[in-house]
């Protein structure tokens, strides 16, 4: 026994149109699972170089609220940074903190793993981490530290944006 089954133009449109919404509903569901945290930086503002690590961390995915303050010091102190890792700016991601020019990468790793820490840092400002790319210089070696409050770790070693 055959049981004819014919559709209407209608019925076809109205199917595909039901189709449609669900892999949209699926795809937005699934891109709202890799979205990144906000970061929080606080700044001097003063401080160019902290713009530039701003849009390199927006240009990685990241929202990013900034805050200026005249004295970031004494935030720096009640965050935990020791201060031979204190850099220019201070920023908050999740339960971490993130201190200075450190790669989007390594902030994504951070969060991925989860480690028991303070944070990650970059100490100083080295030439060609981002925000500090200067025309005609080569980045620098560098390193990304972690820390808590009894110890601190090379997390990962970068040259510009790229992990060595």
């Amino acid at each position: 026994m055959h049981t004819k089954f014919t559709l209407t133009r209608r019925q076809l449109l109205v199917g595909t149109a039901h189709t449609a919404l669900a892999a949209s509903a699926i795809t937005e569901a699934a891109a709202a699972t890799d979205v990144l945290p906000r970061v929080t930086v606080t700044r001097d503002p003063n401080c160019g170089c902290c713009i530039a690590w701003v849009e390199h961390m927006r240009a990685s995915g990241f929202p990013v609220d900034v805050v200026e303050i005249d004295d970031v010091v004494p935030l720096k102190v009640k965050l935990g940074v020791p201060e031979a890792l204190m850099s220019c700016h201070t920023s908050q991601v999740g339960s971490y903190v993130v201190e200075g020019h450190v790669p989007a990468d390594a902030v994504k790793r951070l969060l991925a793993e989860r480690p028991d820490a303070t944070g990650i840092a970059v100490a100083g400002m080295p030439i060609g981490s981002p925000g500090m790319e200067i025309k005609g210089e080569a980045p620098r070696p560098y390193e990304v530290v972690i820390f808590s409050n009894d110890r601190q770790n090379v997390f990962a070693r970068f040259r510009g944006t790229r992990q060595t």
